[in-house]
């Protein structure tokens, strides 16, 4: 359950310090790690090569490479010396493969490992180790262009091979099984990639040991697998599992397990666990203390996000409801400004960014005047010099008008379903509204009105959107008027909000209609 947010003068958290909230229809990526073991050819061929492979990130290419012997010379393997032209020739084209990948050139990239795909064959058989690893670099690049059912084949391609070379425990097996479940996640089957982060987890366990840390970061894919299906125990119990793993593997006091913790702080954020995360907040910030000093710029980031979590209620257990004292987060960002401007290392960006997000922290509880003079503050170190870098993060930060809470609007009408868009419903249909409105130099919303809508049967959608605009706070825009810096209201902004609906409800809707009249 998201985090609920309090009144309006000190409700949420400035977009400079929140945690952005996952879309109804686009669930949080939890990117899988790719093993040097599943990156490139066999130990035999990598000496040759006489160079590891790197790792690659997880991505799908176009369409699905056939396995078959139709792709074998029927007469047998190939010559001594035409193998050995295919192997070297793989080689290169695993080197292209790698360099590619590393400058996201991913079209030219998939065409590549489909060649991979092909020598492995030649070289080694179909249902080789190579021919799975090459499936399995062939997945990861389908799944980097967003072509997640091409990828989803590809992984289980290799899957089916490992297990019949070894078995269906095999820790190679770990590797194809993220991607995998990252491709199911991302083509919004969020209940097989469950069951696949879950398989994978095991398999770490039967080969590692339960204690294993290489598990982390399954299992926190897998916690987002059942954060979208709803099941937010079990999802708890993922990240419960993944900070005993952490603090088991490192020093309390070490700064390895802060980026842990610091996702970990983000998801209980987004779960509603608004005084756990307090608690994580406040922990990465005594790591930090004790290793680096009480003068660290890395407690600049923790401290803005403890701050932020005042504006938020628990929303986890009624028995610890607490509505919070937004007040309470003051010092937060007053501590982390007081860093920037102390610590000799802190560039303008630090102060200026925590000047920013010290005036959102003002607007916020409607203390125009303190909001403002932070901004001032922020607007003459972006001005210092006239240097473009800073003029450029000034014209994006402060002169022109910024959401600080946005909150996810529902973009299903009706009895449409995020499974219509997944199972490509022919009945779905893409409906919009498009909104004007203006930003008080208080970064309120005033004159919000509804310049189009279609179709107009939906007045559930249209409320509700526009509750989500009339409860937005901004950060103001702001000018040079007559030698002073000043916020100044904007009008005529526009915002279009793009929902789905089912044609055949929609036709039902305006028979009824047609009937009452």
């Amino acid at each position: 359950m998201p985090a609920a947010a309090l009144g309006q003068d000190e409700s949420r958290a400035p977009a400079s310090a929140a945690t952005d909230m996952p879309s109804a229809d686009a669930p949080p990526q939890a990117a899988p790690a790719v093993d040097e073991s599943a990156a490139g050819p066999t130990a035999e061929l990598e000496a040759a090569a006489d160079a590891p492979a790197e790792d690659v990130a997880i991505t799908v290419l176009d369409q699905t490479v056939p396995v078959s012997d139709e792709v074998l010379d029927e007469d047998g393997p190939p010559a001594e010396d035409d193998a050995m032209s295919d192997r070297e020739l793989m080689l290169a084209e695993f080197e292209r493969f790698k360099e590619l990948q590393r400058n996201k050139v991913y079209d030219e990239a998939e065409n590549v490992a489909k060649r991979i795909v092909e020598l492995s064959i030649r070289v080694s058989g179909p249902r080789s180790e190579d021919t799975a690893k090459s499936l399995t670099n062939l997945g990861v690049v389908q799944h980097q262009m967003g072509n997640y059912e091409a990828a989803q084949q590809n992984f289980e391609a290799a899957i089916e091979i490992i297990e019949d070379n070894t078995d269906q425990l095999s820790a190679a097996l770990v590797n194809p099984l993220k991607g995998l479940g990252q491709a199911q996640l991302s083509g919004g089957r969020p209940d097989l990639a469950s069951r696949t982060y879950e398989r994978a987890v095991h398999i770490t366990h039967v080969n590692e040991g339960p204690h294993n840390i290489d598990q982390v970061e399954i299992l926190e894919a897998l916690a987002e697998s059942n954060l979208l299906l709803g099941q937010i125990d079990e999802a708890r119990n993922a990240q419960d599992m993944i900070y005993a793993l952490n603090l088991r593997h490192y020093d309390t006091d070490a700064m390895e397990i802060v980026p842990s913790l610091k996702r970990r702080a983000e998801w209980q954020r987004r779960t509603g666990y608004i005084l756990d995360e307090r608690a994580t907040h406040r922990r990465i910030i005594r790591i930090i203390e004790s290793v680096e000093g009480d003068d660290s710029l890395a407690l600049i980031d923790p401290l803005m996000k403890l701050g932020e979590s005042y504006f938020y209620i628990d929303t986890s257990d009624s028995q610890n409801f607490s509505a919070g004292n937004a007040a309470s987060g003051e010092m937060y960002f007053k501590r982390a400004v007081r860093i920037a401007e102390e610590n000799p290392e802190a560039d303008w960006t630090f102060q200026a960014n925590t000047h920013i997000a010290l005036g959102d922290y003002y607007n916020f509880r409607n203390d125009i005047g303190r909001a403002r003079k932070a901004y001032r503050e922020a607007w003459d170190l972006l001005s210092a010099g006239e240097h473009p870098e800073r003029l450029e993060a000034r014209r994006t930060a402060l002169e022109s008008v910024t959401v600080l809470n946005p909150e996810p609007i529902p973009i299903y009408a009706g009895n449409a379903t995020r499974a219509d868009r997944v199972n490509q419903n022919e009945q779905l249909r893409e409906g919009r509204i498009v909104f004007s409105y203006n930003v008080s130099d208080r970064g309120r919303v005033s004159n919000l009105m509804v310049v189009e809508m279609a179709p107009q049967e939906y007045d559930d959608m249209e409320r509700a959107a526009q509750r989500e605009l009339r409860t937005r706070i901004f950060r103001p825009r702001f000018e040079v008027v007559e030698g002073d810096v000043e916020a100044v209201d904007t009008p005529d902004q526009i915002y279009t909000h793009t929902f789905y609906y089912l044609q055949d409800e929609l036709d039902e809707k305006r028979e009824e209609e047609a009937d009452k009249s």
